[in-house]
């Protein structure tokens, strides 16, 4: 079951738990030098003037509470961290309601939702919160009887005396419980005795998602709430010079047309908002906003003077005499250059953001994916305490970063402030896909050589791009290039010990346009030119593609998802030009390998027959939605790979819609494999490591069946 919905928490623990009709347990935040929190009880840090970080609750009867500090973008959180602590608890997933939290690093600790952190981040501290309730129940029910507790055990809901039979359920239980000191340890179980975790049990937030009760940002309405859509430079960082209002205020309905900014990575950007009493007057009335814009003092750049741009950076970081040495001494070597595109988010759902500013106050809702640095940034921008400032956090209709950022809920704050009432800012899909921040295009240079062993003997990658901020307006200091130190997104970390001589080095290039991560930000361009060409050295070794890999491959968890990539795919049954490649790419501590199946179709047309993918995130909850995030990454890679790209003419973003920006339809996503490697490790991401890997492994199979390799993105099939 699923609660959507804002509370006072303190008000909760009060009523709920002082009054003792409740058992509630959460973290402390952890003391200095610690990285995790005490287990503690309600009452406890209530009386200290305290907070807990996440917690449980359980009523009389039998209900289990969870606070979900996470926000829900479709990655599956409101599923997989009640699995864990029911898990531990002991109880059926029917038996959990979760609710969220709003934004509070001091109660909750940190919130961000990027890298992939939700789970590899807090999973202990939930194992143990529901661990720690379980022993509390246990003793308590032990009491009761007179027993010791060791003769007990709690399973579904209950507490069970082993030599008698008798058992009691959790509901009544509580109120004795919840006197009980929290262990000071417990025992976690083996994964081997998991009866839910590691299950793919159905989502608990896809029925109301269905039905539609699920709550996202445009679905909230407050009392006396107006709504605002915004209009902004074309040009990105136009400054208003002028606007004539007379026009918006001739549509009925309409209430205000004021000027308002957004802080983009601390710049701001200058807007004229038309505020209504609808959304639709909002629209109408900025059809009819005229404004004057002052272009001056940045540049209006085509997307072919940013590559050309890119391509001259490329040279400007100073040489390092050691690698040249070492790729001059190999026997055959390379060079190549790729491209990768500007992206557009492209959320199903458009930002939007409700704001209501009082005085001293400040209270938003919506799809927030970063919530604490949201709550900071408004807190510094409208000089209001940071702890009057409440950042409430609704389903997002998708994220992949865009959603952490600080710019829409300022505009609602300012607008809210300016107009005295609730504001909706909304988003068009137009406003959404051609305002930015954008991901950065970006061009590699690669130079590598093989040794007589057929093993490569020094590589380099040279990126030129923009870095994430609100455009570069000067020229970059290049650095001196290294050998041997330094990392490069999405590589695998294996290739830093077998290979050796790399030097991976970046220059920013200037640029006003606004730029910042997307999903699997850096490997999501810099695996398509590492993996790619890793398979052009392969070729250049006459070594089959994935041997090559598996050469350089040092540790035994590589090597066993290599092995198994090369198994379901049936890798070894292959034949020259038979339309096969493959990439294996880590990000965010988890490592996928893909291999792409393409083939030959009527008409001339490349086809992708299939994806085979596997993943090896370590420990994980639930498989169902660790195939969902892969799947959903490789369809969201295909649309970038093959399909679209952000151009700019005179400093403006050409595609706005997806009649020119078009997304992969169902009759166009291949047949897609997922498995998932089973081992001990410690959870990995899931969300972001399954998209770099398809870019490299796509064109690699493309240049295994037609010969040419394909070093620029997006391309057509239909063009090959």
């Amino acid at each position: 079951m699923t609660e959507h919905q804002q509370s006072s928490r303190r008000n909760f623990l009060r009523n709920a738990c002082l009054s003792g009709i409740a058992l509630t347990i959460g973290l402390r935040w952890p003391a200095l030098g610690q990285t995790i929190g005490d287990v503690v009880i309600a009452d406890e840090v209530l009386a200290a003037g305290q907070e807990l970080m996440s917690w449980i609750s359980i009523t009389p009867t039998g209900q289990v509470t969870i606070f979900n500090h996470r926000s829900e973008m479709g990655q599956g959180t409101w599923q997989a961290i009640p699995q864990i602590i029911a898990e531990e608890l002991e109880v059926d997933m029917d038996q959990v309601i979760v609710q969220s939290a709003p934004a509070n690093p001091g109660k909750y600790g940190p919130q961000p939702q990027e890298g992939s952190f939700s789970i590899r981040g807090w999973y202990q501290q939930l194992l143990r919160v529901g661990a720690t309730a379980r022993e509390m129940l246990i003793t308590a029910a032990a009491n009761q009887w007179h027993v010791n507790p060791a003769e007990c055990y709690a399973e579904n809901g209950y507490v069970i005396h082993r030599n008698t039979g008798r058992r009691l359920g959790y509901g009544p239980l509580v109120k004795d419980a919840s006197q009980l000191p929290p262990p000071g340890k417990v025992a976690l179980k083996d994964r081997k005795d998991y009866k839910i975790i590691g299950q793919p049990l159905r989502r608990n937030d896809t029925p109301a998602k269905i039905n539609g009760s699920a709550i996202f940002g445009l679905d909230k309405k407050l009392p006396g709430m107006l709504y605002a859509v915004v209009t902004r430079s074309p040009k990105l960082r136009g400054k208003v010079k002028s606007f004539d209002d007379a026009g918006p205020k001739s549509v009925k309905g309409v209430k205000y047309v004021v000027k308002v900014q957004r802080d983009v990575f601390g710049f701001l950007f200058e807007e004229v908002a038309v505020v209504a009493d609808s959304s639709w007057a909002a629209m109408q009335g900025r059809k009819l906003l005229t404004v004057e814009w002052d272009d001056s003092g940045f540049e209006h750049l085509d997307s072919e003077q940013l590559y050309a741009r890119m391509h001259a950076d490329l040279y400007k970081l100073p040489p390092s005499a050691a690698f040249e040495t070492a790729f001059r001494n190999t026997p055959a070597v390379l060079e190549a250059v790729y491209e990768t595109p500007y992206q557009s988010h492209s959320c199903m759902e458009p930002l939007n953001c409700t704001a209501d500013v009082r005085d001293n106050s400040i209270t938003i809702w919506g799809p927030i994916q970063e919530a604490n640095w949201i709550q900071a940034n408004l807190s510094e921008r409208l000089q209001i305490p940071i702890e009057n400032v409440t950042v409430n956090m609704t389903f997002l209709g998708g994220g992949f970063g865009r959603k952490a950022f600080t710019d829409y809920p300022l505009e609602a704050a300012l607008l809210s402030k300016a107009v005295k009432a609730p504001v909706q800012v909304l988003w068009t899909r137009e406003d959404d896909m051609s305002m930015g921040p954008f991901r950065t295009g970006a061009v590699h240079r690669c130079r590598g050589g093989i040794s007589a062993e057929k093993k490569i003997a020094a590589v380099q990658v040279i990126t030129a791009s923009q870095f994430i901020s609100a455009g570069q307006e000067k020229d970059a200091v290049p650095e001196a290039a290294t050998v041997n130190s330094g990392q490069i997104p999405g590589l695998l970390g294996d290739y830093y010990t077998s290979i050796p001589h790399y030097s991976f080095g970046g220059i920013s290039t200037r640029s006003p346009i606004p730029t910042m991560w997307w999903r699997a930000p850096g490997a999501n361009i810099d695996s398509f030119a590492c993996e790619s060409f890793i398979d052009e050295l392969a070729h250049l070794a006459a070594t089959d593609p994935l041997l090559f890999r598996k050469s350089h491959l040092t540790g035994s968890r590589c090597l066993a998802l290599t092995n198994r990539l090369a198994a379901i795919s049936n890798w070894e049954t292959r034949r020259a030009h038979d339309g096969c490649g493959v990439a294996i790419t880590e990000c965010f501590g988890s490592m996928v390998g893909q291999v792409v199946k393409v083939s030959r179709q009527t008409g001339n047309k490349i086809k992708i027959d299939k994806i085979y993918a596997v993943i090896d995130c370590g420990w994980y909850v639930n498989p169902d939605i660790i195939r969902a995030q892969i799947e959903g990454s490789i369809v969201m890679a295909l649309g970038a790979t093959v399909m679209h790209a952000t151009h700019f003419k005179d400093g403006k973003a050409v595609e706005q819609n997806f009649n020119n920006y078009p997304m992969p339809r169902i009759h166009e996503i291949p047949e897609i494999s997922v498995h998932i490697m089973e081992n001990n490790e410690s959870p990995g991401g899931v969300g972001e490591p399954g998209l770099p890997a398809f870019a490299p492994a796509l064109c690699n199979a493309i240049f295994d069946l037609t010969g040419k390799r394909i070093r620029r993105l997006p391309f057509s099939l239909e063009d090959l």
